[in-house]
C-alpha cells in the first residue's frame, strides 16, 4: 500500500456527508467546526489504502466528531474499529452515524489489541500531547499488521517536528505530506514496538496536606492532563483542602484528570465517598489506577461522563473542579461553562463548589449565575480559588 502524495483519491466524495456533521453534544458555536482541512486531507490521502484494506482492517483513533470514521464508511469500508479519548467525541460520532444512516458500520473499543489487531490502515487525528502520541504509536506498532500504514494528521499550527521524532520511535519510516488548507499528514510505516509498553507511568508526587505535605503515587496514561505531575492550579486548590466542609459525605472531582484531587479528598476525609469524573478515557483509566495505587479505590468511584450528565440532581455535598479553558485545541470557555451548569444542578442545598481557574478568565460571574453566590477565597499571580454555594 503506497502513499500517493501527488494525487488524492475520492476528492469531493464526502462533501455532502461532511455538511451534515455536528459536534453535539460537545460545545457548538460559529468558530468551532465538526470537520476541518486535516480530516479531509487524511481521508483523501488514505482513501485508496482504506478500500484496499477492506472490512475489519481499518482503525480510527481520536476522530473528533466522526468525519474520519464516517468518511471511511462512505468509501465502502465496513467493520471499522474506533477509539476516541473524548467521551463527547464518542457521543457525537454516534449521533452523526444515526442521523446520516451509518449506524452499525463501526464499533468503539479501548486503545489496545482489540482495536488494532491485524489493522492495515490507521487514521489518526494528532493528539495535543507528545505523551499521548507516544502511547498511541506504541500501541499501533505493537498490535497492528506488520504492513500497517498510519495516516496521522492535524492543523499546521498544532504540529511540531517533535511529533515526527515521536513517531520514529515506533516506526521505521515517517513521511510528511504536502500541506493543504493549513493542514498536513504524517504517514508512518514499518512498525517496531518497544520491548515493554511505555505507558502508564507512575511517579511519587508531593501535595499540600495542612502544614506539611503528603506523598501520593500518581499513575498516568499518555493523554491524561499534566501526566504523572501536580499541575500548579491543582496545587493551589489543594492548599485550601482543610477549609472545605468537613461534614460532607459525598464529593465529586469534576474533570478529575489523574485523580489527584479525588485521592487527596479521600485521604483527608476518611468518611467521604468520592466520585471522580472526566470525559477522557485516558484520564479515567489514570484516576482509577491512582486510586488503587494509594489504597483508596474502595471509596472512589471513577466514571467517564460528559460534565456531570449522569449525576442525579442535588446529589453532591462537595464538588472540586480545575476546569479546562479550551475545547479540543481551541481556546474556548464553553467546556468550563458546561461543567459549572452541571455542578449547579448536582449540588445539594448547603453544599459547596470549590474551583481554581486562570485569573484572566473571570469565571466568578459565571459561577454566580450557574451555581450560586461565589466568594474569592485566594488569588495569586496566575490563579483564583473560589467557593460557590447553591441557591
Amino acid at each position: 500500500m503506497a502513499a500517493n502524495f501527488g494525487q488524492t483519491v475520492g476528492v469531493g466524495a464526502t462533501d455532502e456527508l461532511f455538511a451534515g456533521l455536528r459536534r453535539y453534544p460537545d460545545v457548538e458555536s460559529a468558530n468551532l467546526v465538526a470537520v476541518d482541512g486535516a480530516d479531509r486531507l487524511i481521508l483523501d490521502l488514505a482513501a485508496a489504502d482504506c478500500v484496499a484494506a477492506g472490512d475489519g482492517r481499518v482503525a480510527v483513533i481520536d476522530d473528533a466528531y466522526g468525519a474520519l470514521t464516517l468518511g471511511a464508511a462512505a468509501l465502502g469500508v465496513g467493520e471499522i474499529r474506533v477509539h476516541q479519548d473524548a467521551y463527547t467525541g464518542e457521543l457525537a460520532l454516534a449521533n452523526n452515524a444515526d442521523s446520516l444512516g451509518f449506524s452499525g458500520v463501526y464499533r468503539g473499543l479501548p486503545l489496545g489489541p482489540k482495536l488494532l489487531m491485524d489493522a492495515r490502515v490507521v487514521l489518526l487525528r494528532m493528539p495535543r500531547s507528545l505523551a499521548a502520541l507516544a502511547e498511541i504509536a506504541d500501541a499501533i506498532a505493537r498490535y497492528a499488521d506488520s504492513a500497517v500504514r498510519v495516516y496521522a494528521g492535524g492543523r499546521d499550527k498544532h504540529l511540531s517536528k517533535a511529533m515526527n521524532a515521536t513517531l520514529t520511535t515506533s516506526f521505521d519510516s515517517v513521511q510528511a505530506s504536502l500541506g493543504r488548507q493549513k493542514s498536513r499528514v504524517l504517514v508512518a510505516s514499518g512498525p517496531r514496538p518497544a520491548a515493554a509498553p511505555p505507558f502508564p507511568v507512575r511517579a511519587p508526587v508531593e501535595i499540600p496536606d495542612g502544614p506539611g505535605e503528603l506523598t501520593l503515587d500518581v499513575v498516568a496514561h499518555g493523554a491524561a492532563f499534566a501526566g504523572p505531575r501536580l499541575d500548579i492550579g491543582t496545587r493551589f486548590l489543594l492548599e485550601h483542602l482543610g477549609s472545605m466542609r468537613a461534614d460532607a459525605r459525598t464529593a465529586v472531582d469534576l474533570g478529575c484528570g489523574t485523580g489527584i484531587l479525588a485521592v487527596a479528598l479521600a485521604k483527608r476525609f476518611p468518611e467521604l465517598a468520592v466520585t471522580a469524573t472526566d470525559q477522557s478515557a485516558a484520564a479515567v483509566a489514570s484516576a482509577r489506577a491512582t486510586a488503587e495505587a494509594n489504597g483508596v479505590a474502595d471509596r472512589i468511584t471513577v466514571a467517564r461522563d460528559d460534565a456531570l450528565g449522569a449525576a442525579a440532581d442535588a446529589s453532591a455535598d462537595l464538588i472540586v473542579c480545575n476546569p479546562p479553558f479550551h475545547v479540543g485545541a481551541a481556546v474556548h470557555t464553553g467546556a468550563a461553562v458546561k461543567m459549572f451548569r452541571s455542578a449547579g444542578r448536582a449540588l445539594r442545598s448547603g453544599g459547596e463548589m470549590w474551583t481554581v481557574y486562570n485569573g484572566h478568565l473571570r469565571y466568578r460571574g459565571v459561577l454566580e449565575r450557574l451555581v450560586g453566590p461565589t466568594d474569592i477565597v485566594a488569588r495569586n499571580r496566575k490563579f483564583v480559588v473560589t467557593r460557590s454555594i447553591p441557591r
